[in-house]
């Protein structure tokens, strides 16, 4: 059974999709659940209570036992397209989106930055500390083709073994190009861990890709056609992963190891006019 340890404050054992060895911090097993929440502006609605929520499992209502909101620490990968497809405006767009971007993190906040060329490379990892992380990007130029998939699934991978809220951001014109891993694998692994995801389009279409990504894991897509409008679709992000909310229940059906089984989840919100996201569900081992 893969599992991975809630934050401190709520001391328990969460059972989530992914690759983590077991930490135990009580004998009851949860599962956590991140959920945002916006009004009919897009804007993040703050000040919900536990009441407010209804989590369903498979068809089945669950007792939310466990519930926090507000800004919780973050480990995030920002995955940078660096490839011949988006050099000159669109690069410096994106260095100059991203750098604002870490300048907004808290400094107990973690950012990883890979980029993506012919090869998926670590720009700056978690250890290096936040300006030079900026400079890193800054010094980055057009280089080689885009292998996107294969990017994504190491930016995942790169964050799903983190405590606390992790997150993925994808700034890319979505055009993949000689990756090993085809567009089914990229969802599969999404959906085996439980990282937010949040793709950036800088193109004239967004990749059906980004909109599946963004869905399954309870992220957002972006569609940025006019460049100037990158730095504040950075900042929403960075706004949203702000005011989220963690939900935690014991499943009421208990769990069988060794299955691989997908349980769906269904998040709602009781008041009107409010739109909430959250992942779709998540495997048990």
């Amino acid at each position: 059974m893969a599992t991975h340890s809630i934050t401190a404050a709520l001391a328990v054992v969460v059972v989530l999709a992914g690759g983590a060895s077991a930490q135990f911090t009580s004998s009851t097993t949860v599962v956590e659940v991140y959920a945002t929440v916006t009004d009919a502006s897009g804007r993040p609605v703050r000040g919900l209570t536990q009441a407010d929520f209804e989590v369903i499992e498979d068809g089945a209502p669950q007792t939310v036992t466990n519930f926090a909101a507000g800004d919780f620490p973050l480990h995030v990968a920002l995955t940078i397209d660096r490839s011949f497809s988006v050099a000159g405006p669109s690069l410096e767009a994106t260095k100059r989106a991203v750098r604002g971007f870490l300048s907004a993190l808290r400094p107990t906040d973690e950012s990883v930055i890979l980029g993506i060329g012919s090869e998926v490379t670590i720009v700056a990892d978690a250890s290096v500390p936040r300006e030079q992380q900026a400079a890193a990007v800054q010094a980055l130029d057009a280089w080689g083709t885009t292998r996107l998939h294969d990017a994504i699934i190491q930016a995942i991978d790169a964050t799903d073994a983190a405590r606390g809220r992790r997150a993925v951001i994808i700034l890319s014109d979505g055009d993949d190009r000689y990756s090993e891993a085809p567009a089914g694998a990229v969802l599969t692994r999404a959906r085996h861990a439980n990282v937010l995801i949040y793709p950036v389009a800088l193109s004239k279409t967004r990749p059906a890709l980004f909109a599946e990504l963004s869905s399954v894991t309870g992220g957002r897509s972006f569609h940025v056609g006019d460049l100037n409008k990158l730095d504040a679709t950075l900042t929403t992000i960075a706004s949203e992963l702000r005011e989220q909310y963690l939900l935690g229940y014991s499943p009421s059906r208990p769990f069988v190891s060794g299955r691989d089984e997908w349980r769906s989840i269904i998040v709602r919100v009781k008041k009107p006019g409010l739109t909430i996201r959250a992942r779709d569900g998540y495997y048990v081992k």
